[in-house]
């Protein structure tokens, strides 16, 4: 079947795959004391928000993601023929690099505008990271006009930036995803925006906070959104691979 395979990348899955059985083991880590209490805390001060308010976040979360995935449709990348995993996240690390550096100009840019422009680096920096992560997906393969494809880029945006108890949960659907796909809603008004949004929401507010402050906020944004452009690019990766692996011939 794959008779034409080099020993360069033979020997490449066989440390892509140790690398996932490492990257598996620390993602199915329970949580921590300190990662327990940071979510008791968090989920003590949701608790003390209005339901209006909560609401209208979700509702603004809602909309400035299916914006991205829904606005992309016609102008998504076309899926990368490569069958070598190789050469596929060849092209996925390039894909990281390019949009790491361009969300870090622009977070040292909202960043040194303070409160008011911090807020303006929500939707910004959530519409690189998305376009990022359809670059990744057209890299290993997958047509992201698939509407199941965007369930799953979501899935890892949810993998990257939630508590360790929501990775558990989450690192399962990816490893069964062919299976679990089947059970997924159908389009993007039953999907689950109020958890997703106080996930991401929480894991931000820890990450970003100090870059509303003027004077340090540009450098604070500027190393913030370049990690963690990184860790959600890095968290694609490990995802794809898995799925790459899964719909190998065990022979190969």
């Amino acid at each position: 079947m794959n008779g034409g395979k080099s020993e360069a990348d033979k020997l490449y899955e066989k440390l892509v795959r140790e690398e996932l059985g490492a990257w598996l083991y620390q993602t199915k880590k329970k949580p921590s004391l300190l990662n327990r209490l940071t979510k008791g805390s968090q989920r003590s001060l949701n608790n003390l928000i209005p339901e209006k308010i909560h609401q209208a976040i979700t509702f603004a979360i809602e909309k400035m993601v299916k914006g991205v995935l829904v606005g992309n449709e016609y102008i998504g990348p076309k899926p990368y023929p490569m069958e070598y995993l190789r050469l596929k996240e060849f092209k996925a690390r390039k894909a990281i690099r390019f949009y790491k550096r361009t969300a870090s100009v622009e977070g040292a840019v909202t960043g040194a505008g303070g409160i008011l422009m911090g807020f303006a680096d929500l939707p910004a920096f959530l519409a690189i990271k998305m376009k990022m992560l359809f670059e990744i997906a057209a890299a290993y393969g997958y047509d992201v006009r698939d509407f199941k494809e965007r369930v799953f880029i979501l899935t890892i945006f949810k993998l990257t930036f939630s508590s360790q108890k929501t990775r558990n949960e989450t690192v399962t659907l990816v490893e069964n995803w062919n299976e679990k796909a089947m059970e997924l809603p159908d389009n993007f008004d039953r999907y689950d925006w109020r958890t997703f949004q106080l996930e991401y929401r929480d894991y931000m507010d820890l990450a970003k906070l100090a870059q509303l402050i003027p004077v340090i906020g540009a450098g604070v944004g500027a190393v913030a959104n370049y990690k963690l452009t990184q860790q959600l690019g890095d968290t694609a990766i490990q995802a794809y691979r898995l799925r790459f692996f899964a719909e190998k011939s065990p022979i190969e």
